[in-house]
């Protein structure tokens, strides 16, 4: 299975759902896991068995159909999205000069240890400015990074330089770790107080708040963070 499978499976959910596709994202990846195991059982990997297998495919590709889904309206705005992977795997040297530019402005400053990129899925930038606008982490449950989204959150929020980058966190939600304000579950409340907020990809209803909102609501907080960087 490849992520162009997965990218198709989503269109059709898109077909029958409409917008409300992203309500489907985990009902789509337990049809993805059938069709991997089946592909995996033709040619199964060494010293791997198919749940380890199919645990690196979806954490690898989540993010990557998030980006699909998202990418569009994002562009429509006048802004870009690049792959964190890509900028931390890639020597900046060999990065043409936007992504290099993108890169240096995301860099955590450490001392006299260096500076380092956060770990983050997508970021999302101003092709003009090279200015970071938000970055994004996107996992099926939240206990996979949320803690260590909430210290980038804090480690760039230390920084002038990119003190102004928005810090979220996409998610299925499949633990229902979100699902209640109060009481809190732990990832909920460093999502409260650490992060800029989580969009939930679920049909479980949940108890919105500032920060904890459901996924259709993404794009609209991306416009509203876009329309006050201009007025500042």
């Amino acid at each position: 299975m490849k992520l162009n499978d997965l990218i198709t499976l989503y269109e059709k959910k898109k077909a029958t759902y409409g917008n409300n596709a992203y309500k489907h994202v985990s009902e789509l990846l337990g049809e993805a896991k059938e069709i991997h195991k089946q592909d995996w059982l033709k040619k199964p990997t060494p010293n791997r068995d198919h749940e380890q297998s199919w645990r690196a495919f979806k954490g690898k590709n989540l993010e990557k159909l998030v980006v699909h889904i998202i990418k569009d309206e994002v562009e429509s705005l006048g802004l870009k999205i690049v792959d964190g992977n890509k900028l931390e795997k890639t020597n900046s040297n060999n990065l043409p000069l936007e992504l290099s530019s993108v890169k240096h402005n995301l860099l955590v400053d450490y001392g006299e240890f260096g500076s380092h990129l956060p770990d983050v899925d997508i970021v999302i930038y101003d092709p003009k400015t090279y200015k970071i606008v938000a970055v994004i982490s996107s996992k099926v449950t939240l206990r996979e990074r949320i803690a260590q989204t909430g210290y980038w959150k804090i480690k760039l929020s230390r920084d002038k330089v990119t003190e102004h980058i928005k810090v979220f966190f996409i998610t299925p939600d499949e633990d229902g770790t979100l699902t209640t304000r109060i009481p809190a579950k732990k990832g909920r409340a460093i999502v409260e107080e650490d992060t800029d907020g989580s969009y939930v990809m679920s049909e479980r209803a949940v108890e919105e708040s500032a920060k904890v909102k459901m996924f259709d609501k993404f794009m609209d907080d991306l416009r509203k963070i876009l329309a006050l960087s201009k007025k500042s």
